[in-house]
């Protein structure tokens, strides 16, 4: 569970060869959403650089 995590919610996320999966902890049979791992490294980077601190 993240540190970041408050009233339950949580993200999981999970790696394997070639992908990263993402769900919601809270709602597992609504799916999983799949990202290579060149793309969900493009993600983090965003994060980390404060590209989507206006959704917060």
């Amino acid at each position: 569970m993240s540190s970041f995590t408050d009233n339950g919610t949580c993200v999981e996320v999970a790696g394997a060869p070639g992908a990263v999966y993402v769900r919601n902890s809270n709602a597992r049979d609504a799916g999983t959403v799949a990202f290579t791992r060149d793309e969900f490294s493009a993600w983090l980077s965003g994060v980390k650089a404060g590209e989507f601190d206006d959704l917060a």
